[in-house]
């Protein structure tokens, strides 16, 4: 498995596959061809959710506008659904130029990009091991923790990187909380994260005043995505909400310190690294599922190391945030990650801190019979079986129900 520099990125919202990986494979293609025209087409996902989720306006930011063609293509390239054609004119006229070269290139999820009839882009594999059951018995042979885990294998230097991590999410929470605007796009959507915030503050003490504050914490993040604000994809920009929320809610409601922290935000790596090596955790390839239910399986990881429940547990609450996100559909609705998306983030935080909760308790009782390795696989198998309908198109669900 890859570093977890590979799973945590920090960059522009509202999607990590129609933003962030567009906007890598623009500013490759012109690294190789300055100078020149490009027609770019986007197929499949990047076609019908493009304009939504501004796929269009950051190619042509990196690419010049007055450079760029844009060319919508609503069918699915072979190897994923999410493709992109670059087409390189030798010069600024591509009326008057002869085609230079051609370049297929696929945003498989989370920023990572791959470009087609090319070696992958070289990264440095650092774990040892593919799956959590592996990692699982090697920690308990060795007598180490998850977190001791990821040391290991990365070196002292990732929580340095983590660290900065964590400040950006913090960072997106804390704009969320600020604003007082109409999110960008057609929908005219309201933000609300900063009166939901301060109606939690007046609300007394109790359970539902921290449930209250979770989500705000997660609707300050995932508006900021909304309006492109600068997010951390976890695993992507989508699901950006998820584990902020509950690592803040931790820092400013539980006191928990900024070391326990920085472990916590590495153990829900190792969790995800686990999905994206095993499944998937592209929309367009797995459904929301593989989005926010990655988010929510890895922040309940994070919880539960954060309650010092121990490595069954841990796994066990992971098991839950993803056992009861299976099947989720991703319809966004007129293509932006806003309806129901924002509000996904919300109820995932919750249902993170649920599972660590409910491991806890149940673990008291009996043993988890499935693993969470089985639970990615029948997440990958389930999104494969889901209609293209349902996997980031907005053709089916409540993007087709939903008249803006």
């Amino acid at each position: 498995m890859e570093s977890l520099r590979e799973l945590y990125k920090i960059g522009p919202g509202p999607s990590s596959s129609h933003t962030i990986g567009p906007q890598r494979a623009a500013r490759e293609i012109r690294k190789r061809y300055p100078g020149c025209f490009y027609e770019v087409t986007l197929y499949g996902s990047l076609a019908f959710t493009g304009k939504g989720h501004m796929t269009d306006y950051i190619i042509e930011k990196e690419l010049g506008r007055e450079r760029t063609e844009i060319i919508f293509e609503y069918i699915n390239l072979p190897f994923h659904p999410n493709g992109m054609v670059f087409r390189i004119y030798d010069g600024s006229d591509a009326g008057k130029k002869e085609l230079k070269d051609s370049k297929t290139v696929y945003s498989v999820g989370g920023g990572t990009i791959v470009f087609e009839g090319e070696e992958p882009e070289k990264k440095r594999t650092v774990y040892g091991h593919g799956n959590m059951t592996d990692i699982r018995r090697y920690i308990s042979e060795e007598g180490m923790s998850f977190y001791q885990y990821v040391l290991q294998c990365e070196g002292e230097d990732i929580r340095e990187y983590l660290e900065e991590v964590l400040e950006a999410m913090f960072d997106s929470i804390e704009r969320g909380l600020s604003a007082e605007d109409v999110i960008p796009g057609k929908l005219q959507l309201r933000s609300v994260a900063k009166d939901m915030y301060e109606s939690a503050l007046v609300a007394g003490g109790g359970g539902e005043r921290d449930r209250m504050l979770i989500s705000s914490y997660a609707y300050g993040a995932a508006e900021e995505n909304a309006r492109a604000g600068q997010v951390v994809t976890a695993p992507t920009c989508g699901s950006c909400g998820v584990i902020p929320a509950v690592l803040y809610y931790a820092k400013r409601q539980l006191n928990i310190s900024r070391d326990r922290l920085i472990e916590a935000l590495a153990v829900a790596g190792l969790f995800g690294n686990c999905i994206k090596t095993n499944a998937t955790i592209s929309g367009a390839d797995g459904g929301c599922q593989a989005e926010i239910g990655s988010a929510c399986a890895m922040a309940a990881a994070a919880y539960g190391h954060i309650l010092q429940l121990n490595d069954d547990l841990i796994e066990y609450a992971a098991e839950m945030g993803m056992e009861h996100n299976l099947g989720l559909t991703c319809d966004p609705v007129g293509g932006y990650v806003q309806i129901p998306c924002i509000e996904r983030n919300g109820f995932a935080a919750l249902r993170a801190t649920d599972a660590a909760h409910y491991a806890g308790e149940l673990g008291k009782f009996r043993k988890n019979k499935v693993s969470f390795d089985r639970i990615v696989r029948v997440m990958y198998e389930t999104g494969k079986d889901l209609n293209e309908a349902y996997k980031e198109t907005s053709l089916g669900g409540l993007a087709k129900d939903f008249s803006l």
